[in-house]
């Protein structure tokens, strides 16, 4: 098991200041076992509900009030998304003064659940964000983090073949049980080739048309495919930045397979050989650093963006948070170089800083205003401590 030192203390301090926290993300992402590190140095009681379990679903599902006014501490309830009834008693429950207990929900992302949260707990809940395995919670192992993805399960196996195996019943039951589940009504079959695509299309921008001609569907189908696998928090749909300049800039999203050894799984890329190989290595590597950054500084969906130009310049990563604007380039290589994109975007966006992001062992200065971070050395050398939120 992996401590994740950094997890526990921003779930703490959200604790802290709020009655309710809702950790969301993927199933199998490590949920579970953060809420239990959390509750293992929490300063007072702990209960934990699980609704998978049907002896804690019944309890919850009788009378939830009468069982969990009585309660103090920290209260645990796992899989929150298989009972959204349960939010407006949370909202009675977290209004009592003096507050008698503190609330760590878990839970897959999907529109109802944050619809009926937001609804019945505005102001009361906190969000977080649970992504993989964080490049500096796996030592020296970035090659094997890369391949096999952030999810603990397929990290930790004994080997590739086993890890590979846990990625593609993770796919399996993801799509034939947790979405049906979350209230999604397309075949399993379909879903899949559509996810598979989707992984060709990885580090892409989106082309909806194109995309459903390949697929054999409408426009709008393709869209609802991507809207329903990017709320569950297995894709991502980084937005593009415009800026007030006289250039043609692009204007649909890039798309981005969250996790890696998922993306490597729907390729059949189950080994470095082959990874290597792959037409798709470089954006591979692309998604992994930007999702490492991302989450690194917890970054929300209006923080993180990517810009581009008809004209060829283009950041990987614009981070916007207030007046400061960071702009990143990610090379698969040990020799970074200051390229024309970093010119054009330093002077046409006005950057307080543009760093490339490498494949090499050490970081250091390219240029005035430009910096070159090994990937290794990612959260060490990043040096954005202004935009870091806990």
């Amino acid at each position: 098991m992996i401590v994740r030192s950094e997890h526990i203390r921003a779930v703490l301090e959200r604790l802290d200041a709020f009655p309710v926290v809702a950790i969301l993300g993927p199933r199998q992402i490590g949920k579970t076992t953060l809420a239990q590190q959390v509750a293992e140095v929490y300063a007072g009681a702990t209960h934990r509900f699980d609704l998978e379990h049907p002896a804690d679903l019944n309890r919850l599902l009788e009378d939830p009030m009468l069982v969990l006014d009585e309660l103090s501490g920290l209260v645990v309830i796992d899989e929150i998304q298989r009972r959204p009834g349960l939010f407006p008693v949370l909202r009675v429950l977290a209004d009592r003064q003096p507050r008698r207990a503190t609330f760590l929900v878990l839970g897959s992302a999907s529109p109802s659940l944050i619809r009926q949260s937001s609804e019945s707990l505005a102001g009361r809940i906190n969000y977080y964000g649970l992504g993989g395995l964080r490049l500096n919670e796996v030592g020296d192992a970035l090659s094997r983090r890369w391949l096999r993805g952030g999810f603990p399960s397929a990290f930790l196996a004994s080997g590739n073949a086993r890890a590979f195996t846990w990625l593609d019943g993770f796919v399996r039951t993801f799509l034939e049980r947790d979405l049906p589940e979350l209230g999604v009504r397309v075949p399993a079959t379909a879903m899949r080739r559509f996810w598979t695509m989707l992984g060709h299309w990885h580090g892409q921008v989106w082309n909806a048309s194109e995309f459903a001609r390949s697929f054999g569907v409408a426009d709008t189908t393709v869209r609802n495919y991507l809207d329903i696998l990017s709320s569950a928090l297995v894709v991502r749909q980084l937005q593009p930045w415009h800026a007030n300049i006289a250039k043609r800039q692009v204007k649909a999203p890039k798309i981005y397979l969250r996790d890696s050894g998922v993306l490597h799984s729907l390729l059949g890329l189950e080994d470095m050989q082959s990874l290597n190989s792959h037409p798709k290595c470089g954006a591979s590597w692309e998604g992994l650093m930007l999702e490492s950054i991302i989450d690194g500084l917890s970054l929300r969906d209006d923080e993180a963006h990517f810009w581009a130009t008809h004209g060829g310049a283009e950041l990987d990563l614009l981070i916007a948070r207030g007046v400061k604007r960071v702009g990143i380039e990610i090379k698969r290589t040990t020799a970074p170089k200051v390229t024309r994109s970093i010119g054009v975007a330093i002077k046409d966006l006005a950057l307080d800083e543009a760093i490339m992001v490498h494949a090499g062992k050490h970081s250091y200065r390219l240029a005035e205003r430009v910096r070159a971070v090994a990937a290794g050395r990612l959260e060490a050398d990043l040096g954005l401590a202004e935009f870091s939120r806990a």
